[in-house]
């Protein structure tokens, strides 16, 4: 998709606020989850620590006793990561007391880390243990009174808490992958879903643009179906400004032609008179002024009107057999060959007049065949349509400079051939308001070939 597309538009938008949900949604449960096990363990090291404190105030125990285990088998193991320690502070030379995994280490006090007392009486944080290992650590002052007073200190390896946040972080990290991807789907459903009606209202108009339609028809949803309704009101529009136009082009031309043909018979009256030849030869040329740009406007009012497709194979082979029998007398033959699917953009009376006179033209200095061929070129652009190439072969050729004149409005060659001048001139004129050309050169079979290029379906 386009970078200006709605739906990448709409998809991109989804995907950015979903990855920055689920982002800020697993940092959060996961920093919860590792409080949740920091608590846990810190509860662990507490009823530890509970426990030396006890033994530590029982009265009438011998001072070189030993409890080392406190039911937990790592206090035994030699840097096993787990440590107690219980420091008397009162004395000049400290006592020290440790589980056995401490070996000949001493853990470090959280006081001198900064940690400072909670309102429980304890401080807590990490420190650095024997062997460079990282420790989760309680400690509480107790003072005994005449018994003394101690420092106890229980640690732990944080490697569990660290692990159990890993493993929640991996499970998390892919639940929450899963999900994205779930959802990313089901965003791309949505916005297909959602623009839906668009696409279909794209399809209807390229229907009515193709002449398969001349409406928006169906039912559409609340948000979309004001585009539709002023859509189809806006085509009723164009249809009465088109029919408006094409009864005030009727009305000038009868309008100007009865006085044109009364200033003709006034001067045809008086035909010797040198003033009176003057005003037939002008309005000779008022005449085709006229007859030419009411046709232009004809012309123009009919390539305005939206959805009118024409079938060129069966108006083609319905001017070949009418120029067949007009030029009956002269023997022309004249030959057609046309792609069934090619369809013309446009009215067929405009294709016929093209083509007709193309033709026309061509039976005329023909000396004995004429041959017509229409092409259907694939385009080549994105987006563009199909384009006719309607090829006109005979005659008996012209130079480029008689190429260039014949294409002007009134320009003839050979006066004795009958016809106004205007054929070709029209054909260009009709050829570009429908967006299409007019080309002459040379044909492969002698004389001259006219290339017709229009718009096709």
């Amino acid at each position: 998709m386009p970078a200006s597309s709605l739906a990448n538009r709409l998809f991109l938008s989804a995907t950015a606020w979903l990855v920055v949900i689920l982002a800020i949604t697993g940092v959060v449960l996961s920093s919860v989850y590792k409080n949740a096990t920091e608590r846990a363990f810190d509860r662990r090291l507490n009823l530890y620590l509970r426990t030396l404190i006890a033994e530590v105030a029982t009265p009438d125990e011998p001072p070189d006793r030993q409890f080392q285990s406190l039911g937990e088998p790592l206090f035994e193991l030699p840097l096993s990561g787990w440590y107690w320690q219980i420091t008397r502070t009162d004395t000049e030379k400290p006592e020290v007391r440790s589980s056995r995994s401490l070996w000949d280490k001493k853990l470090p006090k959280l006081e001198e880390h900064g940690a400072e007392l909670t309102a429980a009486g304890i401080r807590l944080g990490y420190v650095d243990g024997p062997e460079g290992q990282n420790l989760r650590m309680v400690e509480r002052p107790v003072d005994l009174g005449a018994d003394g007073k101690y420092l106890v200190s229980v640690a732990g390896d944080d490697s569990e808490i660290f692990d159990e946040t890993r493993s929640f972080d991996y499970y998390l990290g892919g639940t929450f992958t899963a999900l994205g991807i779930v959802l990313l789907l089901t965003t791309v459903f949505q916005v297909r879903f959602g623009l839906a009606p668009l696409k279909r209202i794209s399809e209807s108009i390229a229907d009515i643009r193709s002449g398969r339609a001349e409406r928006l028809e169906g039912e559409f949803p609340v948000e979309i179906a004001p585009l539709a309704r002023e859509t189809n009101a806006l085509i009723d529009a164009n249809r009465e400004i088109v029919e408006r136009a094409r009864t005030h082009v009727g009305n000038l031309a009868h309008a100007i032609k009865t006085p044109l043909s009364v200033i003709v018979n006034e001067a045809g009256v008086h035909a010797a008179d040198p003033f009176a030849a003057k005003v037939m030869e002008q309005a000779d040329v008022m005449r085709d002024q006229v007859a030419h740009h009411l046709e232009r406007a004809r012309i123009a009012a009919r390539v305005s009107v939206v959805a009118t497709v024409t079938e060129v194979a069966p108006a083609i082979e319905a001017l070949r057999r009418t120029m067949e029998k007009i030029h009956r007398d002269r023997g022309i033959m004249v030959e057609a060959k046309a792609d069934p699917s090619a369809k013309f953009r446009g009215e067929r009376q405009d294709l016929e007049e093209m083509v007709g006179n193309l033709v026309d033209n061509a039976c005329k200095w023909a000396a004995s065949r004429v041959f017509i061929e229409v092409l259907v070129e694939v385009p080549h652009k994105a987006g563009a349509g199909p384009r006719l190439r309607i090829i006109v072969d005979d005659g008996r050729g012209l130079s480029e400079a008689e190429r260039t004149q014949v294409s002007r409005r009134g320009q003839r060659l050979d006066e004795s051939k009958p016809g106004s001048g205007l054929g070709l001139s029209i054909v260009v004129d009709l050829a570009a308001l429908y967006g299409g050309s007019l080309s002459l050169g040379a044909a492969p079979i002698g004389g001259l070939r006219a290339e017709l290029v229009l718009p096709g379906i």
